[in-house]
């Protein structure tokens, strides 16, 4: 085992020759820079046998000015110092990864790295079956998995487009981006399962796809949702005054505490409720696994919010204390609606009222998470299996149940 302490002492003894040693390796180090220097030189001249293009591409990069660009570097020049990161308005260089200052983002992006699957590993033969049986599954069986396959194909590709066009480049800090980065791509996933269940199910994908235009409790969602990106995702918006800083922080809450903190959870239940009854139990799969990104994606979202607020309390006044409450209360009733449209009856073990009562306890969850007063007094979980779903680690065999074959990076075939 290593000893650091053996390193120090060896490093105290040989202290005075290392710095005689100094002036050498300068010498050297300058002459293997002209050098290298020398031989770039080399490699840009034309020569005799270039093409035509070739020589003028050679031509073009001689009068390639370095210069430019060098304002929007000004003042990231230098190493990056921890204290000098912040989660929005930050100088310093966003390019240096390290050294760290948030390491739950860090440590989030490894988890979602730990965590990944693709679609195609679900077996969806049992799903398919019961689906094309005529006695399969009862008319509101059917409305749930329909409606909710509508609301999702499109929603994560809301979140994915709000991710990429807004929150990316607003954010300051190179961790957290790198997160960002992978629920991105996480978003993709969740858009091609729906799409894998969808097309596997044989269903109308112009009638599923198009729900949120056309089914009034799937539209007001995506509507409510869309209303807060418009500016945001404008490529001239930037943040840097209270007014824009502000706006921003309310894109976050809207697309982390209500997006995917609120309007996910009676689809989610419902799904994977049937999955529990031994019912559509490949698209449950599905569910199972983008529940538990999704927790992940909440969880690093309440994070962000939280930490902009530490850094910029000016923004956590009394006005946007109450837009955050209303924008949560909202998006509750939004999701309640949502649920009496899906379930009009008792269905699954579950009941409108039920479910009412458990997105209430969610909202509050939501609300004391970013620091706000609970709003529903006495909701209650009537739904305690979720949390232990969302609880459990991936620990499913996909070699058991795949149904194609498999390609890790070492195995594929580039030609």
């Amino acid at each position: 085992m290593l000893s650091w302490d053996e390193f120090d002492e060896e490093e105290t003894t040989t202290a005075a020759p290392a710095t005689a040693a100094a002036q050498p390796a300068s010498q050297a180090t300058a002459k293997l820079d002209n050098e290298a220097a020398g031989s770039v030189e080399e490699a840009r001249a034309v020569a005799a046998d270039d093409s035509d293009a070739i020589a003028r591409a050679k031509r073009a990069l001689d009068e390639l000015d370095v210069r430019e660009g060098l304002n929007e570097l000004e003042g990231e020049a230098a190493r990056v110092r921890v204290d000098e990161k912040r989660m929005i308005n930050a100088r310093a260089d966003l390019n240096q990864l390290v050294p760290f200052k948030y390491d739950w983002a860090w440590q989030k992006y490894l988890d979602g790295c730990a965590n990944h699957w693709m679609p195609q590993e679900v077996n969806m033969n049992a799903d398919i079956a019961l689906w094309k049986s005529k006695d399969g599954l009862s008319e509101d069986e059917r409305r749930i998995v329909k409606r909710n396959l509508g609301f999702f194909s499109t929603a994560d590709s809301l979140v994915a487009n709000n991710l990429v066009l807004a929150t990316y480049r607003l954010i300051t800090n190179p961790e957290c981006r790198q997160y960002i980065l992978r629920q991105a791509f996480e978003e993709a996933i969740h858009t091609h399962a729906y799409q894998y269940c969808i097309e596997s199910l044989g269903m109308d994908e112009g009638e599923i796809f198009n729900m949120y235009h056309e089914i009034p409790s799937v539209a007001k969602k995506a509507s409510w949702g869309l209303k807060y990106t418009r500016s945001i995702s404008d490529p001239t918006f930037q943040t840097g005054t209270p007014e824009t800083d502000k706006q921003f922080l309310r894109n976050l809450i809207a697309y982390y505490c209500v997006l995917e903190g609120i309007f996910f959870y009676c689809g989610f239940t419902q799904i994977l409720s049937m999955g529990r009854r031994n019912k559509m139990t490949g698209t449950a799969e599905q569910f199972q696994y983008i529940l538990r990104d999704e927790s992940m994606h909440l969880n690093f979202g309440i994070d962000m919010i939280n930490q902009i607020k530490i850094e910029n309390p000016h923004l956590w006044d009394a006005e946007m204390k109450d837009e955050a409450t209303q924008m949560i209360l909202q998006g509750t009733q939004l999701e309640i609606e949502y649920a009496r449209d899906t379930m009009p009856r008792g269905v699954l073990g579950m009941n409108a009222a039920m479910m009412e009562d458990y997105l209430k306890f969610i909202a509050n969850r939501r609300l004391t998470q970013i620091g706000l007063p609970e709003q529903y007094a006495g909701a209650t979980n009537p739904f305690p299996w979720m949390s232990e779903i969302m609880d459990l680690k991936k620990e499913k065999n996909f070699f058991e149940t795949r149904v194609i074959e498999y390609q890790t990076g070492g195995a594929l075939s580039w030609d």
